[in-house]
């Protein structure tokens, strides 16, 4: 069972799972601190409030929040965005990987061909 156990932990990338959770976390205050801090003040510079919670609409006695709505649409476009930006700026950093040559099932079509050709 202990065997089992260990198999099961370092099948799947599991840890690499677990890693990418652990950074997740503490990613999210960073995106929050970039939206909050300065991209929702944008927004309140142009518009005057850092939301649009004030809008609202009267049906009868009840009260639509619609501006609320909006304002976590808003919120969502601009935390994707942010989050498009720094994976785009991750991915230029990046060393380009070496390119795979020719497969092995290339390679070994290309030798038989070849070896058809010199018997023809």
């Amino acid at each position: 069972m202990l065997q089992e156990f260990k198999d099961f932990i370092n099948r799947g990338n599991l840890v690499e799972l677990a890693v990418a959770f652990i950074l997740a976390a503490f990613f999210a205050p960073i995106v929050t601190a970039i939206v909050d801090g300065v991209i929702m003040n944008i927004i309140a510079a142009i518009f005057g409030q850092p939301s649009f919670d004030s809008i609202t609409i009267d049906v009868g006695d009840a009260t639509l929040f619609v501006g609320t709505v909006i304002t976590a649409i808003v919120n969502f476009v601009i935390v994707a965005f942010v989050c498009f930006l720094i994976v785009k700026a991750y991915n230029s950093m990046k060393e380009p990987e070496d390119e795979a040559g020719p497969s092995e099932t290339d390679l070994l079509i290309e030798i038989r061909n070849e070896l058809r050709a010199r018997n023809d």
